[in-house]
């Protein structure tokens, strides 16, 4: 039995030159920069649970309590965990909102742009949020969640963007193999912030928001000088172009009589400068069409109701797990420590 094409030696490898692979290195690394910064949050949890509440008194000199603690947040752990894991959720659902603005956004404007913006802007909101507010001593809880709320923005543009630039560079062919390499960004994005977090928090954890900001910076630096959103650019042919001169070296040279009527070629003696171009017509446009929405109503209620409901019963089940696993650990251990107490004093 003979292997399909796409695995072939060669077959594959041929297809591509040297701009693929820049491509698909600098989209590989400017989304696991992302990743490597929400995880960098994730990682310090701890220790800025630590520095916004008050775990220890000076006594040394008579002043009251309210003076050593005017600096912190909070005034129990409890708390200031409950406020971090606000912060996950206004930055989730910020996320969301902002992957449907960022894709709209990038289908009108340079994907390239996009990106670098979103990677230097997210950067710099990293940055005050936990070094600078940090180096001047200043704590409001406003401004960390208007702070991570437009993290949450920027951070989108990256998902959008770095799939559209992968689809214009590789076809169908191999399109399967490709992705399945280049979807380990997220994990070896997470991998890298914690090793960024984890080699600086013994200074503190500002330190390990200074690095993780400014790597992502560079990184977008670097995308905004080095990345090429599509072949066309460089004077190369399109994926669309490829896609169909593959489709006619496939077609026999010879047609029967019976196939000579089916097929049609589809060419245009028409100069391509005299043909109209049609403007595209804006989504609120599209929404006010006769039908659209009833029809789009329909959709979801008929195709896709269950489908958002097994998925939102997946979300909440993987979100409670990961949110409350650390608490259930937590009793179990005290639990755990009150027995062995009170076997001793039997």
């Amino acid at each position: 039995m003979a292997w399909p094409s796409v695995f072939q030696r060669g077959s594959l490898l041929s297809r591509f030159s040297h701009h693929h692979v820049v491509v698909f290195l600098l989209t590989f690394f400017s989304y696991s920069l992302l990743h490597a910064s929400r995880k960098t949050f994730s990682n310090v949890k701890v220790s800025i649970s630590e520095q916004w509440t008050p775990s220890a008194f000076n006594t040394s000199v008579e002043l009251p309590v309210e003076i050593w603690s005017s600096n912190h947040l909070f005034p129990s752990a409890e708390k200031a965990t409950l406020f971090l894991g606000t912060l996950d959720t206004i930055f989730l659902f910020s996320y969301a909102v902002g992957l449907f603005i960022s894709g709209i956004v990038g289908d009108r404007l340079n994907l390239r742009w996009v990106l670098s913006f979103g990677m230097c802007s997210s950067a710099f909101v990293v940055f005050v949020f936990g070094t600078l507010t940090e180096w001047l001593r200043f704590y409001n809880k406003w401004l960390y969640c208007c702070l991570w709320i437009v993290n949450g923005l920027l951070q989108s543009t990256g998902w959008p963007c770095v799939v559209a630039i992968m689809g214009n560079w590789f076809g169908k062919a191999g399109r399967g193999v490709v992705f399945g390499l280049w979807s380990a960004c997220a994990s070896v994005g997470n991998i890298l912030g914690a090793c960024l977090a984890s080699s600086v928090l013994q200074y503190g954890y500002e330190y390990a928001f200074l690095v993780t900001a400014s790597v992502q910076f560079a990184g977008g630096i670097v995308i905004f000088f080095g990345l090429l959103v599509s072949p066309e650019e460089i004077g190369l042919s399109g994926i669309e172009a490829e896609e169909n001169f593959e489709e006619d070296s496939h077609r026999p040279l010879i047609n029967g009589g019976e196939n000579e009527e089916e097929y049609e070629p589809n060419y245009s003696i028409q100069d391509d400068s005299s043909v109209a171009q049609v403007k595209a017509i804006s989504f609120y446009q599209a929404c006010c069409l006769p039908g659209v929405i009833p029809y789009l109503v329909s959709l979801i209620r008929d195709k896709l109701g269950w489908m958002w409901v097994f998925y939102f019963f997946i979300l909440m089940t993987s979100c409670t797990i990961v949110f409350i696993s650390p608490l259930i650990v937590r009793e179990i251990f005290s639990l755990m420590r009150r027995r062995q107490a009170h076997i001793l004093r039997e």
